[in-house]
């Protein structure tokens, strides 16, 4: 097969920026990393791209959506998303959902499941999607459809295809009262979801909640990686959330209860512990740049992952109008619902990792690391996340300004801004 040499950038590898370096790509992975140029042999090719910088293909393991398409808009939207991605620079990503129902829930689970079967061509690969699931709090549920929340039922789900036992709860809400009864409960949802097992990696849950503790354990033992978030648990309920399995913290500092000096809450109990992995939204605006700073002093960039949290309005201009899980939202500073309240980011991974070095004082590495390599390591993506020989050939040229100008995934040029091959 065609070897593909990339010549003249930085290449930003594990521990150091290597100047003036050759990426050599063949049969999808890296075959090598060379100083300098070097002659180009017959059944190669190489691209110029000296001043520019590459770095390992981004994995965004939280985002809903981007250039007005969101995952739960029905048919086609996760793949018209995994189509737009490469552009910002990601290569792989977790379609994420907002609380729904088991039907809106099956919908984008089905095609998870298909185009992690059959992947497309040119497209970031999908990974198991991320729930934001129907087991949070209504306290601390942000953006998420009350209505759509539900109390995790008594007993423990035991695995594909078995009932979590106890009374069916068909019309359980957390809320007492109001427009939101609907016609399913919490074990429809959990149906859904151990049904679409591999489909699944992370799930999102408020583990105090009644039986949540119990939720965390059987998600857990079936190896789904449980994340702490939308929650008002404190510290200590916290604490007994990672003692059960949690070891994953969405958008570490937005809707948990927050870190005061006589009050660690979840915050502190997440920043605290080396067993859990934190989220970080990297726009400067759902946190500031000088306490990303102090979530990355606290667990080091291996224990953060940059996301997006990226909504249907990402990548579009201020002012326009998209959907988050069927509801209304602007574009803004950061998405927002008619209401004002707060409905994720309008961020893309390539400006994530410009906030962290410019911003957040990073570094490339460590923004490196957080962007790509941290995220593929929780989630077992082996040979991902890196630049080295042997590794998957994902990865991202930028130019001085930090802009995506071309995305290799798996060895392919799945996004091209720069067309200057030799």
């Amino acid at each position: 097969m065609t070897r593909t040499l990339l010549t003249g950038a930085d290449l930003v590898l594990p521990d150091r920026v290597a100047a003036n370096h050759t990426l050599v790509i063949e049969d999808g992975r890296i075959a090598d990393i060379t100083t300098g140029l070097r002659t180009v042999a017959a059944g190669e090719r190489r691209i110029d791209l000296t001043g520019h910088l590459i770095v390992p293909g981004f994995v965004d393991v939280h985002v809903h959506g981007v250039l007005g398409r969101d995952v739960q808009d029905g048919a086609g939207a996760v793949a018209a998303i995994a189509a737009a991605l490469p552009r910002f620079g990601v290569t792989a990503f977790c379609p994420t959902t907002v609380a729904c129902s088991p039907r809106e829930l099956t919908a984008v689970l089905a095609e998870v499941r298909a185009l992690r079967s059959a992947p497309l061509t040119g497209s970031a690969r999908v990974l198991p999607a991320h729930l934001e699931s129907n087991f949070i709090s209504p306290e601390f549920c942000g953006a998420q459809p009350v209505g759509c929340l539900r109390t995790p039922p008594a007993g423990r789900v035991q695995g594909p295809g078995s009932r979590v036992q106890g009374p069916k709860s068909k019309g359980s809400s957390t809320l007492d009262s109001g427009p939101w009864t609907l016609d399913w409960g919490a074990e429809d949802v959990l149906d859904v979801i151990f049904a679409f097992r591999p489909d699944v990696s992370i799930m999102t849950i408020a583990p105090e909640l009644e039986h949540g503790l119990d939720l965390v354990r059987a998600l857990a033992g079936a190896g789904i990686i449980v994340s702490l978030g939308h929650s008002a648990a404190g510290y200590e309920a916290s604490l007994a959330a990672i003692a059960a399995g949690a070891r994953h913290a969405t958008h570490l500092f937005n809707r948990m209860t927050p870190m005061t000096h006589r009050d660690p809450g979840m915050v502190g109990a997440v920043l605290g512990c080396e067993d859990v992995t934190a989220e970080l939204i990297c726009d400067g605006r759902h946190v500031h740049p000088a306490v990303m700073r102090v979530a990355m002093a606290a667990k080091t960039p291996a224990g953060v992952m940059a996301i997006t949290d990226g909504t249907a309005g990402s990548g579009l201009p201020r002012g326009a109008r998209a959907r988050l899980g069927g509801r209304t939202i602007t574009v803004e500073d950061v998405a927002r619902l008619d209401d004002r309240t707060m409905a994720g980011s309008v961020l893309t991974m390539d400006r994530a990792f410009a906030c962290l070095v410019g911003q957040a004082g990073a570094g490339l590495v460590d923004g490196a690391r957080m962007c790509a390599t941290t995220p593929a390591r929780e989630l077992g993506l082996l040979g991902h996340g890196v630049l080295a020989a042997g590794a998957v050939a994902d990865a991202v040229v930028m130019d001085a300004n930090l802009t995506v100008r071309q995305t290799w995934i798996g060895g392919h040029l799945a996004f091209d801004d720069l067309r200057s091959a030799e």
